[in-house]
């Protein structure tokens, strides 16, 4: 996968409207980035609103600032490489224990409302209400990553999902961590969304909602973080559950 910092540096002196496309290995790579310039979609406009769509968190630890970084050689050749943070895989030894935890809030057009998450072991189903389905926690940022799945066979029962990452275990680290969202649609292009801003103190961050306005299927990226956890990104989008202390399993 290219990086959306790589999207990114081969989109300078580009123009700036509509979203940028990564058109590296042909027509079945492209990417589109969601940013706050062009933060929407439509998923119904792309063909890429039906069958199974997989939804992908992963993440790498980054040097929280510049001190102590290695000189990097051929700045004058290649000054962009200077802005570009350092980031170990986040397995690595000795660095801060990071979880981050993908989940999605669902709200379906019959009223029903809930959320798939690790926490409290609420995997979801894909062939029965509310067809959002966690595949499993992944506390070390491996390639693999999260995935969440939803059947997008059944879009018209579903009214609203928010996709959102909180950090369950170990220190707010947001500031710490570069992470990336992303959509892969049965059809059309993947969608992705970085999770790489400065928020040392959040615990939450809303990423993208996807709703389905007047039988079109939209997303939208939100990157707001907050510093509670999901009762206070309930308040935020009107969901209107009611929370209560969770815990996660052990794994080996």
């Amino acid at each position: 996968m290219v990086s959306l910092w790589e999207n990114w540096r081969r989109g300078v002196g580009m123009s700036r409207r509509g979203p940028k496309f990564d058109t590296v290995g042909g027509p079945s790579t492209y990417a589109v980035e969601l940013t706050k310039r062009n933060a929407e979609l439509s998923l119904t406009k792309q063909g890429a609103d039906s069958g199974s769509m997989r939804v992908n968190l992963s993440w790498r630890m980054r040097t929280s600032d510049l001190d102590g970084r290695p000189r990097r050689s051929g700045s004058l050749r290649h000054p962009l490489q200077m802005l570009k943070p350092d980031v170990v895989q986040a397995h690595t030894q000795g660095v801060v224990n990071v979880d981050l935890d993908l989940a999605c809030m669902y709200e379906l057009v019959d009223g029903s409302k809930g959320v798939v998450q690790p926490l409290g072991n609420f995997m979801g189903d894909m062939n029965a209400p509310p067809y959002v389905k966690l595949s499993g926690d992944d506390r070390f940022g491996s390639p693999s990553g999260e995935t969440i799945y939803i059947n997008l066979d059944h879009k018209d029962e579903i009214r609203r999902l928010l996709f959102f990452v909180y950090i369950y275990d170990g220190t707010p680290a947001f500031d710490r961590t570069h992470a990336i969202l992303t959509l892969f649609p049965s059809n059309g292009p993947r969608v992705e969304v970085g999770i790489d801003e400065r928020a040392p103190q959040a615990r939450s961050c809303a990423v993208v909602l996807m709703e389905n306005v007047k039988g079109e299927l939209r997303v939208r990226r939100e990157v707001r973080y907050v510093y509670g956890f999901q009762a206070e990104l309930d308040r935020l989008y009107g969901w209107g559950l009611q929370w209560g202390r969770g815990y996660k399993s052990n794994k080996v």
